[in-house]
């Protein structure tokens, strides 16, 4: 019998949940998108059954359509639901069809693919305004031209490792993160292998276009090379890549197929799992008192994050009581009224708690609020960052000492080597300096001008 193609699959997924979905509005109840997207007003049990109309052809309700654009994908919903149902996958589904009903399939390829070659570009060059070749290869990607194809990765006469690594593509933004990882791994002996960046892209930037068949055939091809691995697990650091997968790219190629190919953990859980072996290697201690940033999207992370901050000796930990919302902090530019504000109370927050340090998980977190160092009282540190210290183990965290002086040319002129060793135009930098890292500011620097407040969310 043949095979159904992925479109198919996703399309019998999507009526199988809408049809178990029974309208009961919780899901709404509990988003945080509800009250800043303005429709609070609206009956829950009405908002979700709009979604499921959209879904099934019709045009939905005016706040059925504003709750689909409003997702931050924080996942209350899906841990709300009592019957399996995950609206989190529903809205994402009604954002395709949305854009199905608005833009043809020409101008949806088009704009699934300009969006991975941004991101392509990106990354490419922001990574090689940081890193060595060496430490490119390390990531699986290519000192010079474009990332590493799997053949790179894995060469046949190589044995399976035990997990693969993967790390998606924005976290080579700021590289010394996934360093981090590789670096702790490396202690306590995990046998891996390293994936990732946008020749092994999840195919997110196609589905938001509204291109299911790009995006099945993007992670399909992500998917093989991930499969190679002794004991079938995927370690994932990026959090949206991780929802593309567990929520939609593996359970549709199960449906596909009869069988998942692997199973996907965040790095976090994955490293509090193995907690024990973690806190042989912290013998140094750390005398920071502490607070954590908080999103929510992915259940448990947040949590292993406290567990594995509270297990560095010395450290003290703070809880602020600030909303936690989101998946990541870009997540939550759908909403950036609402995100600056956040962002703004947070810092105020931490400055009142007397931290010295707040710490961020992911990397958007980390892009977005670094360079406010610059301006408050207190250290902006990703996780990683605390734990190999207290291991004896760092990474320089150049994108948060280039993004601090806000000038372009200054940052050009401090990575005029390495613009030249990896053979990259100074004009194009310049591009992805401005555009791609000053202007990545959310909730503007204190003293700074509209320029750098006006952040890019479009999916990084």
């Amino acid at each position: 019998m043949q095979e159904m193609s992925f479109e198919a699959a996703l399309a019998e997924r999507t009526e199988e949940m809408a049809s178990a979905c029974t309208r009961c509005g919780k899901c709404v109840e509990v988003c945080p998108s509800v009250a800043p997207a303005g429709i609070e007003a609206a009956a829950p049990q009405a908002v979700i059954g709009g979604v499921i109309d959209i879904l099934r052809g019709g045009a939905g309700s005016d706040a059925s359509r504003r709750w689909a654009q409003s997702c931050m994908l924080s996942g209350d919903c899906v841990r709300a639901c009592d019957y399996g149902v995950n609206p989190r996958f529903l809205l994402a589904m009604a954002r395709i069809a949305m854009k199905r009903a608005r833009q043809d399939l020409p101008q949806r390829r088009r704009a699934g693919v300009d969006a991975l070659r941004k991101v392509q570009r990106d990354v490419t060059v922001l990574s090689r305004l940081q890193l060595s070749p060496r430490d490119l290869e390390r990531l699986g990607q290519r000192a010079h031209g474009a990332s590493a194809r799997a053949g790179d990765a894995a060469k046949p006469e190589e044995s399976a490792p035990d997990f693969v690594f993967y790390t998606g593509c924005n976290v080579l933004k700021t590289p010394h993160i996934a360093l981090l990882a590789l670096d702790i791994m490396d202690r306590i002996g995990i046998n891996y292998r390293v994936l990732g960046g946008p020749s092994h892209c999840c195919g997110v930037n196609h589905l938001r276009a509204g291109d299911t068949e790009a995006a099945g055939r993007i992670a399909g091809y992500a998917v093989e090379q991930m499969a190679q691995s002794k004991t079938g697990q995927v370690i994932a650091w990026c959090p949206s890549c991780f929802v593309q997968f567990t929520e939609t790219t593996l359970p549709t190629i199960e449906k596909q197929r009869g069988a998942r190919p692997f199973e996907m953990t965040p790095f976090l859980r994955f490293l509090l799992g193995r907690v024990e072996a973690l806190k042989q290697h912290l013998n140094r201690p750390v005398p920071l008192r502490v607070a954590l940033h908080r999103h929510p999207g992915v259940t448990g992370v947040m949590e292993a994050a406290e567990a594995i901050l509270r297990a560095i000796p010395g450290l003290e930990f703070v809880e602020l009581h600030q909303p936690a919302v989101g998946l990541q902090s870009v997540a939550l530019g759908v909403l950036p009224a609402m995100k600056r504000e956040l962002q703004r109370k947070e810092l105020e927050a931490a400055e009142s708690a007397g931290v010295d340090a707040l710490v961020a998980v992911y990397h958007s977190d980390h892009r977005e609020l670094c360079a406010h160092e610059r301006d408050w009282p207190f250290r902006i540190r990703n996780i990683l960052e605390l734990v190999g210290e207290s291991m004896g183990i760092g990474e320089d965290d150049v994108y948060k000492r280039l993004k601090i002086m806000q000038d372009a040319d200054a940052i050009l002129m401090d990575c005029e080597e390495l613009i030249a060793q990896h053979r990259l135009k100074p004009e194009d930098a310049r591009d992805i300096v401005v555009k791609g890292m000053l202007a990545d500011q959310p909730l503007p620097l204190r003293g700074s001008g509209g320029a750098t407040a006006r952040a890019r969310d479009d999916g990084r």
